[in-house]
């Protein structure tokens, strides 16, 4: 979907990972052969490589899914955080991604807005 590249668990030579969050043994390939880092099943990552300066390097923590951003090209991508030392990164998504996933992410904030939705009644 996007041929967006990043240094993740592919640079590291590696053709098969164990999901940090559902266990799933994960191949470092989706399905039409674009590199992955992250579970297609659940969507969680493991914190590998270090992106901000003076950051604690590799923590190795959990990447938890939180959001879906899209680009101006119109690939989608996953935007985690570690677990254990809160940085954000950015991955494409993959052909096989856990779909149901995606779009309850991508929805979340209609669906839960900082603000009474009762307020558009008055305008």
């Amino acid at each position: 979907m996007s041929s967006h590249t990043s240094t993740n668990i592919n640079t590291l030579g590696v053709s098969t990972f164990a999901c940090a969050w559902c266990g799933l043994t994960v191949s470092a390939y989706a399905a039409d052969g674009a590199p992955r880092n992250h579970c297609p099943s659940c969507l969680h990552s493991q914190h590998v490589l270090d992106h901000v300066e003076g950051g604690p390097s590799d923590c190795e923590g959990r990447m938890s899914p939180i959001a879906i951003a899209v680009l101006r090209t119109g690939d989608w991508m996953v935007i985690h955080r570690c677990v254990r030392c809160d940085e954000l990164t950015s991955n494409p998504v993959c052909t096989d991604d856990n779909q149901l996933i995606l779009m309850r992410m991508a929805v979340r904030p209609l669906a839960q807005p900082p603000f009474p939705l009762e307020a558009f009644g008055t305008l």
